[in-house]
């Protein structure tokens, strides 16, 4: 390898690590300022739940409720997109979910047949239909 080459590379090698120390002192000091912030946060949240357990509760049926499995985590609720449908087409798909909803009912409302009776006594031979 030339002389020239090497210095070229040792240069840029030497920038690079430079710059690697530039970023990992700036993602430090982010963590640092994220930690003080979450602190701070949980600072102020317990101080508000401690003066909220003093006063009376007024609707306890209301907070003492389970939430859903899904509505405990930290992250907020999806917000649902609007369709942006013909009024024609809004119709046709109510029409056809009134319709799956409608087999569902009645799937649900009949047992499935059995292929023979079980009230049969002993000596008599079950009668297939």
């Amino acid at each position: 390898m030339k002389l020239k080459t090497l210095k070229k590379k040792i240069g840029r090698l030497e920038t690079r690590l430079l710059e690697g120390q530039k970023k990992l002192a700036k993602l430090k000091g982010k963590l640092a300022a994220l930690v003080k912030a979450n602190a701070a946060k949980a600072k102020k949240k317990s101080t508000a739940r401690a003066a909220g357990a003093g006063k009376k509760k007024r609707n306890s049926t209301a907070k003492s409720q389970v939430k859903p499995a899904g509505a405990q985590g930290s992250a907020p609720k999806k917000v649902k997109r609007k369709l942006n449908l013909s009024p024609e087409r809004r119709e046709q798909l109510a029409a056809a979910m009134r319709a799956r909803w409608a087999a569902k009912r009645a799937a649900e409302a009949s047992p499935p047949d059995g292929s023979t009776s079980h009230d049969f006594r002993i000596g008599q031979v079950p009668q297939s239909p």
